[in-house]
């Protein structure tokens, strides 16, 4: 068992025609993942022969003709809003946008359509969902990971690669890993993927990965001293860096970032969490 996707997902691509949508879903494929088409307007009909998948001009077309639940965008920033607002309508279960940078006033009128549906969004500015073994929706590297039962949540995709290759280094394997972007307004929060990780029976351990501006870490410590009984080990960066060499990050995420700044440590560790000081002694904390 795993989160948000299994080997059940029948994955689509919008975008599939691009440079990054054919490469990547070539990967998906290779590392398992049950693909099924994908979407590029005016290409309707066509196959993209790099992957041997049909291509939609919709993703109502890709839906009715394939029963795809997943759906993952590369496509521009300008026009990823519209493309998220397109999979809601048609009933896509998991949304996962691995472009970033959205406009916040786009993100805005996403957010707004999420809560009036039943779609969940991953991202924007997401490396995607990792179930080793079984499926990969998004941009993962195939054999990063080991299938096991130490859940992974991370803002950066960048260290989300680091800590399961780090994990599987260590003989420790993983049964989901979740970059949730870290654009100033994303979809699904750590919040969200502590629920679903403490009641998934397969995932007995959960690894928090955190890094500079607003308080979604702070809001997670919160909710992990009230609703997680698992255990908890969080690793997160830019707690002691100057103002100064933070501050671009500051413009990405939100109007908090230096309120909250030296104050994630402490609320997690307040909340039971134990905090690691370096990616390399996660594991040891996970074996004690």
């Amino acid at each position: 068992m795993s989160i948000l996707i299994g080997a059940e997902s029948r994955i689509m691509v919008q975008g599939i025609t691009g440079r990054r949508g054919r490469f990547h879903a070539s990967q998906m494929l290779k590392a398992g993942s049950q693909m099924v088409g994908g979407t590029s307007p005016g290409k309707g009909g066509e196959w993209c022969n790099d992957v041997r998948l049909p291509v939609f001009d919709t993703v109502r077309d890709c839906v009715d003709a394939t029963n795809a639940d997943v759906s993952v965008i590369f496509v521009p920033p300008h026009s990823t809003a519209d493309a998220i607002l397109e999979s809601i309508d048609s009933g896509v279960k998991t949304i996962i946008s691995i472009t970033g940078s959205i406009p916040i006033q786009d993100m805005m009128v996403v957010k707004s359509a999420l809560r009036h549906s039943d779609s969940i969004l991953v991202g924007p500015n997401s490396p995607g969902v990792l179930v080793p073994g079984i499926s990969i929706a998004g941009i993962f590297p195939i054999d990063i990971a080991t299938q096991g039962n130490v859940g992974v949540i991370s803002r950066s995709g960048t260290l989300c690669y680091e800590v399961v290759g780090t994990l599987k280094q260590q003989g420790i394997g993983v049964s989901t890993a979740v970059g949730i972007g870290d654009d100033p307004i994303i979809g699904i929060d750590y919040l969200t993927c502590l629920e679903l990780f403490e009641a998934d029976p397969h995932t007995d351990q959960i690894v928090l990965i955190g890094g500079p501006g607003g308080d979604s870490e702070l809001k997670a410590a919160t909710f992990i001293m009230e609703n997680v009984t698992k255990p908890v080990i969080a690793y997160i960066v830019g707690e002691s860096l100057a103002t100064s060499i933070l501050r671009p990050f500051f413009s990405r995420s939100g109007s908090l970032s230096l309120d909250s700044l030296g104050r994630k440590t402490g609320a997690l560790k307040d909340a039971g969490v134990l905090m690691a000081s370096k990616i390399s002694d996660i594991p040891a904390m996970i074996k004690k």
